[in-house]
């Protein structure tokens, strides 16, 4: 199963709890970079260090499947275009890597910084991608609680009925422009 969760500024022992509720062992760190300037603990070194702790494994793919991608094709008047990045090999590869564990039934979870998933790239990019592909990530919102990737969909576009889920016309972009 493929879950996501946002670090945003929890605590680090209430992040590992929401983790171990749904028996993550993999945290696949998406992060473009794996820093937090206001939230340290997530920093690379400190949460590898706390995952192990926990028996959690931490795998970083950020360079893959991060929301501001290396590539300048990938931005169009300074926002990240969700549609020309899932077309590129760099982030096929990472996506292919999150459908080989989901095959082989592997509890991973996709982390970002952004706590509100319908804001994140984790599901306007990725967890769109897999649903595609017939694998729903489910989004962590507390100990024991998710959503499904349709239900957070539907939030992001206010509940307006998009035609269809998986081949949806809807191009969705970063929130903010990055020059």
């Amino acid at each position: 199963m493929i879950y996501s969760i946002g670090h945003g500024t929890k605590k680090i022992e209430d992040f590992i709890e929401e983790l171990k509720s749904f028996s993550i062992n993999y945290l696949i760190d998406i992060r473009s970079s794996p820093f937090s300037k206001f939230n340290p603990q997530f920093n690379q070194g400190s949460i590898k260090h706390d995952l192990k702790s926990a028996e959690i494994i931490y795998v970083y793919l950020g360079d893959k499947l991060g929301g501001l991608p290396n590539d300048r094709s990938c931005y169009i008047e300074g926002k990240v275009d969700y549609d020309i990045m899932k077309g590129k090999d760099f982030f096929k590869e990472g996506l292919q890597r999150l459908i080989t564990a989901n095959n082989k039934k592997i509890n991973t979870a996709v982390m970002c910084s952004e706590s509100k998933p319908e804001e994140c790239h984790r599901s306007k990019l990725i967890g769109q991608e897999l649903l595609k592909r017939n694998i729903s990530i489910l989004h962590i919102i507390a100990p024991s609680r998710a959503k499904t990737q349709v239900d957070v969909i539907n939030e992001l576009n206010k509940g307006r009925n998009i035609v269809d889920l998986f081949n949806s016309e809807q191009n969705y972009t970063s929130r903010k422009k990055y020059e």
